[in-house]
């Protein structure tokens, strides 16, 4: 019972967060060519530490 008292607020909260943000990201007007290519900058850095061990 009390876990359940400890995750219902989290939920809501995580919930709450997410609305807000995806609410953010429709109004603004955002670069998606740069986001994309952070993303995959971010990914090609742990694909090559995945593959040489180094870093």
């Amino acid at each position: 019972m009390i876990r359940l008292i400890i995750i219902l607020p989290i939920i809501f909260i995580v919930w709450m967060l997410l609305v807000k943000i995806i609410s953010d990201v429709k109004k603004a007007n955002v670069d998606w060519t740069g986001v994309t290519a952070m993303i995959g900058f971010i990914a090609l850095a742990f694909w090559l530490r995945h593959i040489t061990g180094m870093g």
